[in-house]
């Protein structure tokens, strides 16, 4: 199966979400491939459709003075934070072509970054209750999708870089008791964003037994 990766540098949440959506309808009517968007941010707090405005601990003031965009969108799961530094992924896959079960798509989005991870040395894991890829107790990788007709959009957001402060004021996720990390947090050091972004979708192609 064909999947054509699409970098679109660094860009504005809104914008992407659009794109996606545009894509997301094309693929319904059999007009384009499978496509992997990868993208960084400006920072931006969005919000799942079973999440809670309770788990923002900023005011909309503070967004506004810090230049924190927010939306409500219509992924799964709670509230996140994205921004320079993390490497975000959208795959707009039709499943009908691969498997239609949610839960093996979420479980191979887990192990596309765990295995990227593990080529730089890191040795990630899966947590039972909870969707998203850990290192020890703290999350380096969240993932909320949405899945209509079987053709999925939203994806991961994968802490390479990210200035971790931000998630201070939210709840990540609607999680209490569990942190949130990054490479740099556990290396001590940057790495190498591009890096990262080509590991991760040479891992995506044979975890998706596709071409890009």
């Amino acid at each position: 199966m064909a999947i054509k990766h699409i970098d679109l540098g660094q860009a504005d949440y809104k914008q992407v979400w659009d794109l996606q959506k545009e894509t997301h309808l094309k693929k319904q009517n059999g007009s384009t491939e499978d496509i992997l968007y990868t993208v960084e941010h400006n920072h931006v707090y969005t919000l799942g459709k079973t999440g809670s405005r309770d788990h923002i601990l900023i005011s909309d003031e503070e967004m506004k003075s810090k230049g924190i965009s927010y939306y409500e969108i219509d992924r799964g799961g709670d509230i996140t934070y994205h921004g320079p530094g993390q490497l975000v992924a959208y795959p707009i896959l039709d499943l009908n072509n691969y498997y239609k079960d949610t839960h093996r798509y979420l479980r191979e989005l887990e192990e596309t970054v765990i295995l990227t991870l593990k080529d730089i040395g890191i040795d990630a894991h899966r947590e039972e209750e909870f969707t998203g890829v850990w290192v020890g107790e703290e999350k380096i990788c969240a993932i909320g999708i949405k899945v209509s007709r079987w053709i999925t959009m939203h994806g991961i957001a994968f802490n390479v870089n990210t200035d971790l402060t931000y998630f201070d004021r939210i709840i990540p996720c609607g999680i209490f008791h569990k942190g949130v990390t990054s490479i740099q947090k556990l290396t001590g050091e940057p790495e190498d964003l591009k890096k990262i972004k080509d590991l991760f979708v040479k891992n995506f192609k044979e975890v998706f037994k596709g071409t890009i």
